[in-house]
C-alpha cells in the first residue's frame, strides 16, 4: 500500500500527530485508535474522518 496525506482532520488532531511524526494515513492506522485517542487534539470527529479515509483506500485502524 502506498502512502497517503492525512486528511484534513483539524489543526488541533493534525498538530497532535505530527508532534509524534504522524504524516501519513498509514501511519495513523498502525499506531491504533486507543493511542489516537490518548493524543491532545486528536478528537471523536478527527477519529471518524480517519476511519472513513482508511476506509476509502482499503485500511483501518489496529486495536
Amino acid at each position: 500500500m502506498s502512502d497517503h496525506e492525512l486528511p484534513k482532520i483539524g489543526a488541533p488532531a493534525t498538530r497532535a500527530l505530527n508532534a509524534h511524526g504522524i504524516t501519513t494515513l498509514e501511519q495513523a492506522a498502525a499506531l491504533g485508535e486507543k493511542a489516537l485517542q490518548a493524543l491532545h487534539g486528536v478528537g471523536p470527529k478527527a477519529i471518524r474522518i480517519l476511519r472513513e479515509a482508511l476506509g476509502e483506500v482499503g485500511s483501518e485502524l489496529a486495536d
